[in-house]
């Protein structure tokens, strides 16, 4: 999907900035409009984050619309909604990020989910990263209540996992 929209809009760098703040939020477009699901965001919102005019903005919304595969993905994509990460120490839930050697090793949610199982823990909530919008693509668990240190061990033994950290 990024490899797409990289080839369409990279000819104009701010324009692929755009694109990026879009996709990473989860913000569709529709008939030259921004939204979160069915919240209508302001283009000079997005121009802010990304770091550009209004009327790259604009500009940018005239390009996916012009462009059949953009306008399908753009006018489809959500949020993939809360993440109960920053609010885990509150909620007494433990947070688990761990790092791949490589993005496209197989198993490593099946696996850490049977650790964390194995050891009486319940994962909460699970979001990974996707590998084609995330330099450094990651897969974060949320567990019902903190994780112990000795667990860590175990996690770094599944094959695919360069790293875990505990919050």
């Amino acid at each position: 999907m990024w490899h797409k929209i990289k080839t369409t809009l990279e000819a104009y760098p701010e324009r692929l900035k755009v694109a990026r703040v879009l996709i990473e939020n989860g913000l569709s477009t529709k008939n030259g409009k921004i939204y979160l699901n069915q919240i209508e965001i302001p283009p000079i919102r997005i121009a802010r984050v990304a770091g550009v005019d209004r009327r790259t903005v604009n500009e940018t919304l005239v390009s996916i619309y012009e462009n059949s595969e953009l306008c399908l993905i753009f006018g489809e994509i959500r949020s993939a909604g809360h993440s109960l990460k920053e609010i885990a120490k509150p909620l007494n839930l433990g947070v688990i990020e761990i790092t791949p050697t490589s993005a496209t090793t197989h198993g490593i949610l099946a696996n850490a989910a049977s650790a964390l199982n194995k050891a009486g823990l319940g994962i909460r909530q699970a979001i990974v990263d996707d590998p084609e919008l995330s330099p450094e693509p990651k897969l974060t668990l949320i567990i019902e209540k903190k994780i112990p240190g000795e667990l860590i061990p175990e996690l770094l033994k599944i094959p695919g996992i360069a790293k875990v950290s505990i919050y």
